[in-house]
């Protein structure tokens, strides 16, 4: 028998190659198809921000102390000037350490708009109308409070802390409540002495 022969593979022994090969084929395909679909995402114009906007967060008392009572969050935000149906305002703050050992969520909801009750607790604190005269849209201002507690109900210690406050629309429909509009967040860094 010659050498050239020796070389040659079985029929049965080309099956397998054949299909490492395949298959290696269509990976690669995949892989320019997943790197084509992520550039054409990248490429999109200028994300549009959305029309519910936190504006402000302002933090009392600063420099904050637990001993010394609760640190209050102010939030202003401006609603969207077009508020379908009966929706609520539902603002939130997550204040964590670095480490993520020591974190509060705070939550506070309220109805806004047309169908908002007009009882003073249950009102917006502070409701600013648009200047042409759109008395549904306009600037809300939400409190959180924190106790200087963590998950645990512990007062946390000395250091630096984070914090992120969201917003977002709900409504209520036959299936539940679902989020309609969300805010972009505003986070910042707060020192507990």
């Amino acid at each position: 028998m010659s050498r050239s022969n020796d070389l040659r593979l079985a029929p049965a022994e080309r099956a397998p190659t054949r299909s490492l090969a395949a298959a290696l084929c269509a990976l690669a395909l995949l892989l320019v198809g997943a790197e084509d679909q992520a550039l054409a995402k990248r490429k999109r114009g200028p994300v549009k921000e959305p029309d519910l906007k936190i504006l402000s967060v302002t933090l009392s008392p600063l420099p904050y102390s637990p001993k010394d009572g609760s640190l209050d969050l102010a939030v202003r935000v401006q609603l969207p000037r077009d508020l379908a149906g009966a929706p609520v305002l539902e603002v939130s703050s997550l204040i964590s350490s670095p480490s993520m050992r020591s974190m509060r969520f705070l939550s506070r909801r309220q109805p806004v708009g047309p169908a908002a009750p007009t009882d003073r607790q249950a009102a917006p604190q502070s409701a600013d109308p648009r200047p042409d005269g759109d008395a549904t849209a306009g600037l809300i201002e939400v409190t959180l409070t924190w106790d200087g507690t963590d998950q645990t109900k512990q007062v946390v210690g000395r250091g630096h802390y984070h914090y992120e406050v969201r917003a977002k629309l709900l409504a209520s429909d036959d299936n539940g409540v679902r989020t309609q509009m969300v805010a972009w967040p505003k986070r910042g860094l707060l020192e507990v002495k």
